[in-house]
């Protein structure tokens, strides 16, 4: 073999083996200090939504049942005063996220990227090592069980073994059945964040929404949750749990009465979801809101 020949072959054997120990150049790097924007659905995330408003929403009978004989008096129950969102809706309020990579010291293949949430204080793993999920009876969390992979420079990442939480803060439910199916993609100093949820018990259809995060550079703020029990209400009973017993919920057309809408529009489900509702809204505007 000629010498530029046998420098050829090695210059290629090189080349492979470096290509084969190194991420795809399309991987993005999520590694940093992302601080929440809070411009999309702002009302909803700060200061929150309105009671019985589920409008647009892919709500279940069952759901809707759930959430309105949901008392918003329940979160002052010690057991729910410092609850965890879960990771299908943590994404939503106040937070500040720091994100790193976890990487086999001889290697250096990708096995984990971590994040930590600063709302409750939670530390998350997305497995990048091919691991599969366990058990339908493996114990369920608040971050639940995360596998993630490459779609290009897009982080794709699914998540089973939620536990039960909401899907909104005014009494809509998810069940400890979710799947959660995430998006992360960067655009430069800007991160999207896509979801979207399948439950079997409160959803009909799924529901996606979108979050924007933006690259910090100080790395300041409050990192810590601190949380106590206190007692918020002196005259309630031991055992009694804030309720609406069905048909009793005071609220149900509240927000219905303020926006000149149907009830049957502001508790949502599927059909509200789609442009073909609004034929249904316009006769009920031309039966005078009847």
């Amino acid at each position: 073999m000629s010498n530029l020949r046998r420098a050829t072959t090695i210059s290629g054997v090189l080349l492979v083996m470096t290509l084969a120990a190194t991420p795809a150049f399309s991987q993005a790097d999520f590694t940093g200090v992302w601080g929440a924007r809070y411009h999309e659905d702002q009302p909803e995330r700060i200061p929150g939504p309105p009671l019985a408003d589920y409008i647009g929403l892919p709500i279940s009978d069952a759901g809707r049942k759930f959430a309105l004989s949901w008392n918003p008096e329940r979160l002052g129950l010690p057991e729910h005063q410092c609850q965890v969102h879960t990771v299908a809706y943590i994404y939503r309020g106040p937070l500040q996220m720091r994100s790193w990579e976890e990487r086999d010291p001889q290697s250096q293949q990708l096995v984990a990227i971590k994040q930590y949430i600063n709302t409750y204080e939670q530390e998350r793993t997305i497995w990048m090592d091919g691991r599969p999920h366990p058990s339908p009876n493996a114990p369920h969390t608040w971050m639940g069980f995360s596998t993630g992979e490459w779609e290009g420079s897009m982080l794709t990442v699914t998540t089973t073994h939620i536990k039960q939480g909401w899907h909104r803060r005014n009494g809509f439910p998810s069940s400890d059945r979710i799947t959660l199916r995430e998006h992360f993609m960067r655009h430069g100093d800007q991160l999207v964040h896509v979801t979207v949820v399948q439950d079997p018990d409160y959803l009909d259809e799924p529901l996606i929404k979108t979050q924007n995060f933006v690259l910090t550079t100080t790395g300041a703020g409050n990192w810590l949750w601190p949380c106590e029990y206190v007692v918020e209400s002196a005259d309630r009973k031991q055992g009694d749990v804030p309720q609406f017993l069905p048909g009793e919920n005071p609220f149900i057309d509240e927000f219905a009465t303020r926006h000149g809408l149907p009830v049957d529009a502001t508790l949502g489900g599927a059909k509200t979801m789609y442009p073909e509702y609004q034929k249904t809204l316009s006769e009920w505007f031309a039966k005078g809101g009847k």
